[in-house]
């Protein structure tokens, strides 16, 4: 009798469900994956919610690499989208977009064309009927109840517990419905009374059960003991149930994610053992860190305060994604810096990648470290690459620079090849937003001259006498000596020294040193007094643009 009555209640709680929705039918339609032993499959799920922030991408990355790093693994991305009411418009194709554009390469999964695998959907709206098959399940094996708590019983409760200083929660005495006799639950629910469906957990949390989790290592684990909502009223799963269900049947081996879920790890630990699925091996990543100055301290990074939390923040600024990565990895492996310096021309999808290496305490960011990362991926590129780099990111965010440096291609290429190359290669920016500033004196319209930029020790009449000749003498050299020539005579001719030994052991004898009258010259031609190679700019801008913009300062 009691077993008609259980199905009675089973049938009202889910109607979209017949006899052919059933475990089996869904280990059937989603078997265990042909792959080879060891082999690693994980995902990322991000909800939709609200923009990207760094912490997806920092866990993203640790996904794509325990899936990839020893070759054949499966990396899925999965869309929890759920929360249909904070969904943000465009959030789905964004976060398809940011983490494809860090160079993330996904094995199957949600797309903006679509979702392609042999697992999915990989939407969780699109996944409903899974989650109500397996929480029947629950149902009918007791494992699962109706509750029909209002919000103003849990608000009585929570202060009740909060009186009696009792841990807060739905449990124990506070769970009420937890033994509604069937025929009162149907009863209510005939009636249109609202509920939602909560797991009946059976654990008793003064007992611990040893658990490993790959990052943090050996724990003790208390029972879990809350009756926690599985099916909210609408039906629509929590995280609790969607991602028990979603890894089983996607055949997850590993779940990578933050450690703020460790308080909730026994809930998980009860829920993976009520529903007979094997569990996965877990990591739970630390957060990343930030020193705050106003505090001097370490906090956690915040979407609010932080500009750099959110992805979008690295695009607009234009960091190369390789520098991102870069940064990233170094985050994520304590030994990967080593391996960098040892390796500095290999692939970051080369390096033996592991969870053991990463931080069980905490990544602290810093935007310093991740410039000088940058720094080093920009010098390391072509001058092509660089051209590519900050047109693709200035078509986008800076229309006018854009219009400005693809008129003439070649020309903006060779700006870049400036101090590229060799040994020591030039490290002057760390993001393409930097370069319009760093190339501005390239081109005439955004060329533009100081006056404080001229070396303070050379009087007016000094520097204009120079410039002044300088435009009538300058030619277009075959080499820097034939050039550098010509300033060193010019700079004996008004004064100053290119004997630097003689300058050094007697500076009052002079007006100046020949770096003096270079500095005179760089200024004039480029506005500024550091830049790359004088000679190579002189080259590159003409002889004729080079004599007009000496003679207008003279």
């Amino acid at each position: 009798m009691e077993n008609t009555k259980l199905l009675e209640l089973s049938a009202l709680i889910f109607p979209d469900l017949d006899d052919c929705d059933t475990i089996e039918s869904l280990e059937e339609k989603f078997p265990e994956r042909n792959l080879p032993e060891g082999t690693k499959v994980t995902r990322i799920a991000p909800s939709p919610t609200g923009s990207m922030h760094l912490g997806n991408l920092y866990g993203a990355l640790a996904d794509e690499r325990v899936a990839h790093a020893t070759g054949g693994g499966v990396f899925m991305l999965r869309i929890e989208d759920t929360d249909d009411k904070r969904e943000v418009p465009g959030a789905v194709e964004k976060i398809i977009k940011y983490l494809g554009g860090f160079g993330l390469n996904f094995d199957e999964g949600a797309t903006a064309q679509g979702d392609f695998g042999n697992y999915g959907p990989y939407r969780q709206r699109q996944r409903a009927k899974f989650y109500h098959i397996v929480a029947r399940k629950l149902l009918l094996e007791g494992r699962a109840y109706p509750c029909f708590c209002t919000e103003e019983q849990l608000e009585a409760a929570h202060k009740a517990q909060e009186a009696a200083k009792d841990n807060f929660g739905y449990y124990g005495k506070y769970a009420i419905h937890r033994n509604m006799p069937i025929d009162e639950a149907i009863e209510k629910i005939k009636n249109g009374e609202k509920f939602v469906l909560r797991f009946k957990s059976m654990g008793d949390p003064s007992k611990k059960t040893p658990f490993k989790d790959s990052i943090k290592g050996n724990l003790e684990i208390p029972e879990n003991d809350q009756d926690f909502v599985l099916l909210k009223s609408d039906g629509i799963p929590t995280y609790h149930l969607a991602h028990v269900v979603d890894d089983h049947f996607m055949r997850t081996t590993d779940v990578i994610r933050g450690e703020e879920w460790l308080s909730t790890l026994p809930w998980h630990i009860e829920l993976w053992a009520a529903c007979g699925f094997r569990r996965p091996r877990f990591s739970h990543t630390s957060q990343v860190l930030k020193f705050d100055e106003e505090i001097g301290s370490k906090r956690k990074m915040s979407k609010r305060k932080d500009p750099e939390c959110t992805l979008e923040f690295y695009y607009t600024t234009g960091y190369p994604r390789t520098s991102v990565i870069e940064y990233l990895m170094t985050l994520l492996n304590s030994n990967y810096e080593q391996w960098r310096s040892a390796n500095p021309d290999k692939n970051y999808r080369e390096f033996p990648f592991s969870t053991n290496k990463m931080s069980a305490s905490g990544a602290l960011f810093d935007i310093a470290k991740l410039n000088d990362i940058s720094k080093n991926v920009i010098a390391r590129m072509t001058a092509e690459e660089v051209y590519e780099g900050v047109s693709d990111w200035a078509k986008e965010y800076d229309e006018e620079f854009y219009s400005l440096i693809s008129r003439d291609p070649e020309y903006t290429t060779n700006i870049f090849a400036i101090g590229r190359g060799g040994k020591k290669p030039r490290k002057d920016f760390s993001c393409w937003s930097e370069v319009r500033d760093f190339i501005s004196y390239f081109f005439d319209e955004t060329f533009k001259v100081n006056e404080n930029e001229y070396p303070e020790n050379i009087t007016v009449a000094d520097r204009k006498a120079i410039l002044s000749e300088y435009a009538q003498v300058y030619k277009t050299e075959a080499d820097n000596n034939g050039w550098f020539e010509t300033v060193k005579i010019l700079s004996e001719k008004h004064g100053f020294t290119s004997d630097m030994k003689a300058y050094k052991a007697d500076p009052t004898a002079f007006k100046g040193s020949v770096a003096d009258v270079s500095t005179v010259i760089r200024v004039a031609i480029t506005g500024r007094q550091n830049s790359p190679d004088l000679f190579a700019i002189c080259n590159l801008l003409g002889e004729e643009c080079v004599k007009a913009r000496v003679s207008a300062q003279a």
